[in-house]
């Protein structure tokens, strides 16, 4: 009985150690998995310039509409690494419809672009000093000034009449680009929308501290015209100077 017992808990010893191995390889597999699966980061130079920071939002984009997300940055890893300082690449200035999320359609992560969010995309005396602190302090090499199809506060700036509350502010703001573009052939939302990115990156434009910037070849503001049934992010080129 002794002899047989002493079996029955050497047995048992060992098959709980094969088992406590087993379960210590499987984790040390798994983490192993979960670092090569890591994210990449999205910047390999630190800063860009102008030109690849728009590269990046391009690629991101792009990978976004091919579904090829890498979703960069984005682990607790690169969390921890923002959490003391940031310092973006790009600056976007973007409509708040719910259906523009710029982190998401440009496949960026955290601390990779500096986001403000306002209906019509309207470069407001705020938004421009945001955009001021992103380039000045935050060395942003890029401002995107991004529209998109089906914009409601550009139909309402083209519709007119008596607005509650502030809601007029944004489409007085707006209205200067849709008497520009109604006689251009085509859609007249989307002309209007096209119009008003130009219009507000000019605006931007217009700040002494971001134009000082452009003027030294540490900034370029661009616009984007994005397109809710693709995902397809296109670039507004400004209007050629007579």
């Amino acid at each position: 009985m002794n002899s047989n017992h002493r079996q029955f808990n050497l047995s048992r010893r060992n098959s709980l150690k094969f088992v406590a191995g087993a379960i210590g390889t499987g984790i040390i597999a798994a983490q192993a998995g979960a670092e090569l699966a890591a994210p990449e980061p999205v910047i390999a130079e630190n800063p860009p310039n102008p030109d690849r920071a728009l590269q990046l939002l391009i690629q991101g984009n792009q990978r976004f509409v091919e579904k090829k997300r890498k979703f960069p940055d984005q682990d607790w890893r690169r969390i921890t690494e923002v959490a003391p300082s940031q310092a973006p690449y790009a600056a976007i200035l973007g409509c708040a419809d719910s259906r523009v999320p710029a982190e998401i359609v440009f496949d960026q992560g955290f601390g990779n672009i500096f986001v403000c969010r306002v209906a019509g995309n309207v470069a407001t005396p705020e938004e421009i000093g945001s955009l001021e602190f992103a380039a000045l302090v935050l060395k942003v090499k890029l401002i995107l000034v991004l529209g998109h199809e089906r914009c409601g506060a550009v139909k309402a700036a083209i519709e007119g009449g008596q607005l509650p509350g502030h809601i007029g502010s944004l489409t007085e703001a707006i209205k200067p680009a849709v008497e520009s573009s109604k006689n251009q052939a085509g859609d007249k939302v989307e002309n209007a929308v096209k119009a008003n990115v130009r219009l507000q990156a000019q605006r931007c434009k217009a700040s002494p501290v971001l134009n000082q910037l452009i003027e030294e070849g540490k900034l370029k503001i661009v616009g984007a015209y994005y397109d809710l049934d693709t995902g397809t992010c296109t670039i507004v080129p400004p209007l050629a100077r007579l």
